[in-house]
């Protein structure tokens, strides 16, 4: 029945409690449970209301059996509830880390200089200062041991190290964050469902002026080499984001669709190249080849040259 922790603190620490658990056992995706499933406002309100009528029915039985007790066992259990705690192993480790003297026990302390009144007393160096001072010479022994004897690794290779790891963080992150992509770093999707969803995003939007096999009617034909803003994955992702051509061209489509929707909806039409549509419209724009797709020249080696020449020069 005796309880150190007032009411006050016991509801407000349980509730907390309860509403960490449910925050960390519903999955709720970037928004709060409570935000996201109204439900569990609810919820949480009946978990406090229970918890105020436990507190209240609790008080309620102590006082019942309080008016049971005699009066001598009224004063002790009075006695005993307005008790203050004493932390007295607190107290037991402050004296060891501090080992000072009571003011009654200084005179054991006092030494015989006595400048004007001042005396001074011989107080020994606090265990927590002394422990301190020989844990930073083992950590200097151990230092200069690994970083000047050893040459364990030096602050580039821990540069160099950092940022190696930093970057993989950052790939692990863009994996799972694709909404951070941009004209400037999206790359071409291929997984499944990246192209599910953007095949779901051209049937929805673009089909009615590019057809479904691509082909073409309002807007240009998507299935030859032909690109009136230039073609790849960087420049489609930027003509569906900004848009076409002024007063003519393809509205920008920023500010309805997110970054990676951009990214999945050009990757899936980007399939349609070196297709066959039933109907395509003549090529518009100009001949766009992927730097990435054209293969090098097959030039002579220049070791080659130079030893013909050195035949021909001989043979002369």
């Amino acid at each position: 029945m005796i309880s150190r922790t007032p009411w006050w603190i016991r509801i407000p620490v349980l509730f907390f409690i309860i509403f960490g658990l449910m925050e960390y056992f519903i999955d709720s995706g970037a928004k709060p449970a409570f935000i996201e499933y109204p439900i569990t406002q609810v919820f949480m309100l009946m978990v406090l209301l229970i918890l105020v009528a436990i507190e209240l029915i609790l008080k309620s039985i102590e006082n019942v059996m309080f008016r049971t007790l005699s009066p001598e066992a009224q004063e002790r259990y009075l006695a005993a509830k307005n008790k203050k705690v004493e932390w007295t192993w607190g107290k037991e480790l402050y004296a060891r880390l501090t080992k000072t003297k009571a003011i009654e026990k200084e005179g054991e302390i006092i030494l015989d200089h006595n400048y004007d009144g001042i005396r001074e007393l011989d107080n020994v160096l606090p265990p927590w200062w002394v422990y301190m001072f020989y844990a930073t010479i083992i950590f200097g022994v151990v230092y200069l041991v690994r970083f000047h004897i050893a040459n364990d690794y030096d602050q580039q290779l821990e540069y160099e190290q950092e940022v190696a790891a930093a970057q993989i963080a950052i790939e692990e992150y863009k994996k799972t964050a694709k909404n951070l992509v941009d004209v400037n770093t999206v790359e071409l999707l291929t997984d499944a469902s990246d192209l599910n969803a953007g095949k779901a995003i051209f049937t929805t939007n673009c089909v009615v002026c590019h057809m479904a096999d691509g082909g073409g009617g309002i807007g240009p034909n998507l299935t030859d080499k032909y690109w009136i803003l230039g073609g790849g994955i960087k420049n489609v992702f930027n003509t569906i984001s900004e848009g076409g051509r002024d007063g003519k061209g393809m509205v920008a489509w920023k500010n309805s669709l997110r970054p990676v929707e951009m990214a999945q909806v050009a990757s899936y039409l980007l399939q349609f190249q070196g297709t066959t549509p039933a109907n395509p419209k003549d090529p518009e724009g100009d001949l766009y080849e992927d730097e990435e797709s054209i293969e090098p020249e097959e030039v002579e080696p220049a070791t080659q040259k130079a030893t013909e020449t050195d035949e021909v020069v001989m043979n002369n």
